[in-house]
């Protein structure tokens, strides 16, 4: 039994002993052809498709994705801080030459950042940028041109120390071997490429170099600038990629990886990248933008077809009182008042008195009214007023022109009548152009 112990022991020691070395190794360098089985940390908008494609951001506005290698690299200041790196990217722009904002290779002691999207890029905010106790390193791919940090233009690539501000930068070319000059490319182009970031710690020297992907190491670099890494980096950093969107935005995508702290980095193996997924259609965004424009068109149409039964709503609105439901088969709606007036126009109004004028309408059972409109605008008496009118209605004398009902809208009283079409007796009582009564008449009219 002791020495099964003892076996078990001996194995549990040599098992553990092994994990220093395993982690050492991971730590010191890796390639991915594609990252399905990628030993990466992702944050923010960072995904990694099916087909190990790792896509940092789409064209989603005002996003930050990250992707970092998962365990810190040791850049001890004892021995040589060089390293080497290099990956395959595509920025795939929003619309043609609008895209943003960019992609940055970061070395950062951690992996978690104070920082905004747009033209921070990931990386800082208006309060840190610039500080020293950043300790960090970028290589920024940028594409648009942000006049705080003083960008030369929408399409340049910038070596980042602490700060947005680049030490050095240059327009997006690359040096062709074959050709022996200088070539553009276009960041936002939606073509892969391919970058190289190489530091040489006794030359204290950082290299940047760029290419489309199936071109060879160009021999001269993009950037070349003199810099102290033991001034920037700690012991432990970790290494990896931040990117952002804007108002403007792109789908930004790392197709391989590799590096190296202790030699040169790997060639990535070309044939074995995942693919970028299609292109947008012309059509496609005609169609996005079709749907879009129909939305909008759906949500006027809604907007203003609510307004419009609002405003209906005021337009008949009437005042309503609790005293009022005694009188209720009096009262006439002002709907109903108005279309039987064709809308109180001029030519239907048949009278005109002190108290209003009056109109001629017709109701749907093609009965002909009478509607004179009485302005009321105090408040005191109100209810007093309508059941004196009501109880006149009451009355029953042949010559008594009848009251039918009434209507209150706002500081208005509108009362309804029978329709006299030879008038009233106040015609032939007041008109001058008229024979006037007697006096026996008009008691004979009295008396019904």
């Amino acid at each position: 039994m002791a020495t099964v112990l003892r076996s078990l022991h001996l194995l549990t020691i040599l098992y553990i002993s092994s994990f220093p070395l395993y982690f050492a190794q991971d730590e010191s360098q890796f390639i991915y052809n594609g990252f399905s089985q990628a030993n990466l940390s992702l944050d923010g908008s960072a995904k990694i498709h099916r087909n190990g494609l790792l896509q940092l951001n789409n064209i989603s506005n005002h996003q930050v994705g990250y992707a970092f290698y998962q365990f810190p690299i040791k850049f001890s200041t004892i021995s040589s801080l060089s390293f080497s790196t290099n990956f395959v990217f595509a920025m795939v722009p929003q619309e043609p030459e609008l895209g943003g904002h960019g992609i940055p290779f970061t070395i950062s002691p951690s992996r978690n950042f104070d920082a905004t999207a747009a033209a921070y890029l990931g990386l800082f905010d208006f309060s840190n940028n610039g500080h020293t106790s950043n300790h960090i390193l970028a290589i920024e791919l940028d594409t648009v041109e942000s006049p705080e940090f003083e960008d030369i233009d929408k399409n340049h690539v910038g070596i980042d120390v602490n700060d947005l501000r680049s030490l050095v930068s240059a327009p997006e070319t690359y040096y062709s071997n074959d050709e022996r000059r200088n070539i553009s490319l276009e960041l936002i182009s939606g073509n892969a490429m391919q970058l190289w970031i190489d530091y040489d710690e006794a030359e204290k020297l950082l290299n940047v170099t760029l290419a489309p992907i199936r071109t060879p190491k160009p021999n001269w670099p993009l950037l070349s600038r003199p810099i102290n890494l033991s001034e920037i980096v700690l012991e432990s950093m970790y290494v990896g990629f931040s990117a952002s969107t804007g108002t403007l935005a792109s789908d930004h995508y790392i197709l391989g990886w590799s590096f190296n702290k202790s030699g040169q980095a790997q060639s990535l193996d070309i044939s074995r990248l995942p693919t970028l997924p299609p292109r947008r259609k012309r059509k496609e965004k005609r169609k996005v933008v079709i749907r879009a424009l129909l939305i909008v068109v759906v949500v006027l149409l809604i907007t203003m077809t609510g307004a419009a039964y609002y405003f209906r709503r005021k337009k008949y609105e009437e005042v309503r009182e609790d005293w009022e439901s005694q009188y209720g088969t009096h009262r006439f709606s002002y709907k109903s008042l108005y279309k039987a007036t064709k809308g109180f126009k001029a030519k239907e109004i048949i009278g005109e008195g002190g108290f209003g004028k009056v109109y001629k309408g017709t109701l749907p059972s093609n009965e002909k009214i009478a509607v004179k409109r009485v302005s009321h605008d105090s408040q005191q008496g109100m209810k007093e007023f309508v059941a004196e009118i009501i109880s006149m209605g009451r009355l029953r004398h042949r010559n008594l022109v009848r009251l039918l009902g009434y209507c209150r809208r706002k500081g208005e009283l509108l009362l309804i009548y029978d329709y006299m079409p030879h008038g009233s007796l106040d015609r032939f009582l007041y008109s001058n152009g008229r024979r006037h009564l007697n006096w026996l008449q008009r008691f004979q009219i009295l008396k019904g």
